[in-house]
């Protein structure tokens, strides 16, 4: 018997694949879980200047409601997360650099020097620095609950972290820019 709908009675509606639902079901839980959560938050270094705001309150309000963050120590998205969390409480800060302190630039190590927690990776200076990106981004993932990702599509490393971090089960927020 077919409704004006164009399907019929016994027919069912599509449901979304089985994997998708476990995913579903990890991220409405994670939402009602009040417990502190470590997430890292990895992104682009070339940020419109709207976004940057909106990433700092992003990590104020986390920081705010007892979380912990885990990011890099570039300009741009891991920047923005670190002055955030400063403002609010540096000891629930943890940054990773790809390479070592001596690498970063000037404008970034004034911030850097704020940091509590920061780990770098002088062993890493000869790598070329998407290598050592990935490298400390795989890091980053092995530590968090959560990994908010904010980056282009054609941000290849970045996209590749959030698509091991996929795999490893961590809940994936992946935004776009573009």
């Amino acid at each position: 018997m077919k409704t004006g709908g164009g399907f019929s009675l016994g027919q069912s509606l599509d449901l979304p694949a089985l994997d998708r639902v476990d995913t579903l079901a990890q991220e409405l839980a994670l939402l009602q879980d009040k417990s502190q959560r470590r997430i890292a938050i990895l992104g682009s270094r070339h940020v419109p200047v709207v976004a940057v705001h909106l990433i700092e309150l992003v990590a104020r309000s986390l920081v705010q409601e007892g979380h912990s963050l885990v990011t890099s120590g570039s300009q741009g998205v891991n920047a923005a997360v670190i002055r955030g969390c400063l403002e609010v409480d540096p000891s629930k800060l943890t940054v990773l650099l790809p390479q070592s302190l001596d690498r970063q630039v000037p404008e970034i190590r004034d911030l850097l020097d704020r940091v509590l927690h920061l780990v770098d990776k002088p062993e890493q200076d000869d790598l070329p620095l998407p290598m050592a990106s990935s490298l400390c981004n795989q890091e980053i993932i092995n530590r968090c609950d959560q990994l908010i990702c904010l980056a282009f599509h054609d941000s290849e490393t970045l996209l590749a972290s959030a698509r091991t971090a996929e795999d490893m089960g961590k809940v994936v927020s992946l935004l776009y820019f573009d």
